[in-house]
């Protein structure tokens, strides 16, 4: 994830002006399909509120075309089976090639579906996007067993198997990024899969399965279902031909997730779910750079990120200064058109979210918290929200306990390590964490101590295909990326043969 500074300093290409919407229908077998029911959905622009165009709806028949396509592509002896670990790689390169030969159309359509500043699609996500693409690639060819020396006259070994038709249901607020993250490494390792994107953000993904077909993918290999969680969500969730369900959501959605596998096949589950991190920063730190960071950390994308670090602890000596340099770099941030220039800050992603952030900034209001700046709408149209700052927050309050998911920085007042990691690991989630110090013990004696899958040293948001993402907690199972990540979408076979031994 870059920086809103980093962004900034660097001049973007200009967005692409008159953008055409090409595929708004079901990908499945490597064609376009309309829906069972005949049945589309608008998608709407959340800078405007208007429509960009309306989507083939899928819904559980749909869902059941995609799978049955997965699941003949995933056959012993088709062409995906059949397929050369080393050229899977390949075909996942080219994948990459095209995703950053059409980086502005990507970057173009992601901003206005999403709402993301076009300069943080164009260097931030899309980029992401081809490095989760080529690390999982280079994969794909060593996903090796091992030999294991068994008692007896038996030569044993372990093979790592596909899992076989996963289900990845991705969310709205960094589409193409988690879109990557879900089929690449099930595609490396050979599996075959059936993509739900968010309902508010399909478009990226279903531009990628014109790419995916361009790539030379064999058909049935990648199929893409837009629709809704309660309708193409759930047939996936519950699907006894899906093997695995990836999900990156909301802790309630995953809920529903886990118990749909447990009522169905017992099928695998990922999920990558909710966040309330802690970041605290001690009085010995490098104030600018903890500034800097945290500040990234909480409003990157309007703070609709489930690793924002939405708790802040601040050292009592150096509250009050923090708590001032805090504001005034929030009252700088630039709201505006995400695709015009300079732009830091665009919408919440809908209505829905947006009247839920409110209503939590109104509730930190009623229960006690100072507001020191912002707290309400910006703009005359879209779903915009200003930069708001909260002091002298209480653990016990909502805005303290509960997922904002938008530009709402909550900052609190610590005396003793002791109190702060207690305080920081009082919660249900465990997605990640961080700490700003100079002084080396604190920082692994606070990053042992913290309950998160990730903790972040005098940074933070630094993410890389290369490092494990998951959650400890409510906050997930499993982990993406890495070769943990490969791991998850593998079963492990161990074949043991009888051999003779005779003596020479």
């Amino acid at each position: 994830m870059a920086s809103d500074s980093k962004i900034t300093t660097v001049k973007a290409p200009a967005p692409l002006s008159n953008l055409e919407i090409k595929y708004t229908k079901i990908f499945i077998n490597n064609e376009w399909h309309n829906s069972v029911s005949g049945k589309k959905f608008p998608v709407l622009n959340p800078a405007t509120g208007e429509k960009i165009c309306e989507i083939e709806e899928g819904d559980k028949e749909d869902v059941n075309k995609a799978v049955k396509a997965a699941r003949e592509a995933f056959a012993l002896g088709s062409p995906w089976r059949r397929m050369d670990a080393s050229e899977r790689g390949k075909l996942m390169n080219k994948l990459a090639d095209l995703v950053e030969r059409d980086i502005l159309i990507l970057s173009t359509m992601e901003s206005i579906d999403a709402g993301k500043a076009f300069a943080a699609s164009y260097y931030a996500d899309i980029p992401g996007a081809v490095k989760s693409l080529r690390y999982c690639a280079g994969w794909a060819d060593k996903n090796q067993g091992r030999t294991i020396p068994m008692d007896g006259d038996f030569f044993t070994f372990t093979r790592h198997e596909p899992v076989g038709v996963c289900g990845q249901i991705i969310p709205w607020n960094f589409p193409l990024v988690m879109f990557s993250w879900k089929i690449a490494p099930a595609l490396s390792c050979g599996n075959t899969v059936v993509v739900k994107p968010a309902e508010q953000t399909p478009l990226t993904a279903l531009y990628m399965g014109s790419l995916i077909k361009e790539a030379g993918f064999p058909p049935g290999v990648v199929n893409i279902v837009p629709g809704f969680g309660p309708t193409a969500g759930a047939a996936i969730s519950h699907h006894m031909d899906v093997d695995k369900v990836a999900f990156t959501g909301s802790t309630q959605v995953g809920q529903l997730i886990k118990e749909a596998a447990g009522k169905t096949n017992l099928k695998r589950v990922t999920l990558e779910l909710g966040g309330k991190s802690p970041v605290i920063v001690f009085a010995d730190a490098d104030l600018d750079n903890a500034l800097e960071q945290t500040h990234h950390g909480v409003f990157y994308h309007q703070g609709q990120c489930c690793i924002a670090g939405s708790r802040l602890f601040v050292e009592e000596s150096i509250y009050p200064e923090f708590v001032r340099r805090c504001v005034e770099k929030a009252k700088k941030r630039t709201l505006g058109d995400p695709l015009a220039p300079g732009t830091v800050q665009g919408p919440q992603i809908d209505k829905e979210q947006y009247d839920r952030i409110l209503d939590l900034i109104k509730s930190g209001k009623k229960e006690g918290a100072k507001l020191e700046c912002g707290g309400g709408p910006w703009g005359t149209k879209g779903f915009y929200i200003e930069p708001t700052v909260f002091s002298d927050v209480k653990d016990d309050m909502r805005i303290a306990k509960e997922e904002i998911f938008g530009p709402v920085q909550l900052i609190m007042k610590f005396k003793t390590i002791d109190e702060v990691i207690k305080r920081a690991n009082n919660t249900t989630y465990g997605l990640a964490a961080g700490v700003f110090t100079k002084d080396l013990d604190k920082a692994l004696t606070v990053s042992s101590a913290f309950q998160a899958g990730t903790v972040w040293v005098n940074c933070y948001g630094a993410l890389s295909p290369q490092a494990p993402f998951g959650g400890f907690k409510m906050s997930g199972n499993g982990r993406e990326m890495g070769d943990y990540g490969m791991h998850q979408y593998t079963e492990v076979k161990t074949v043991v043969v009888k051999i003779s031994q005779k003596n020479s």
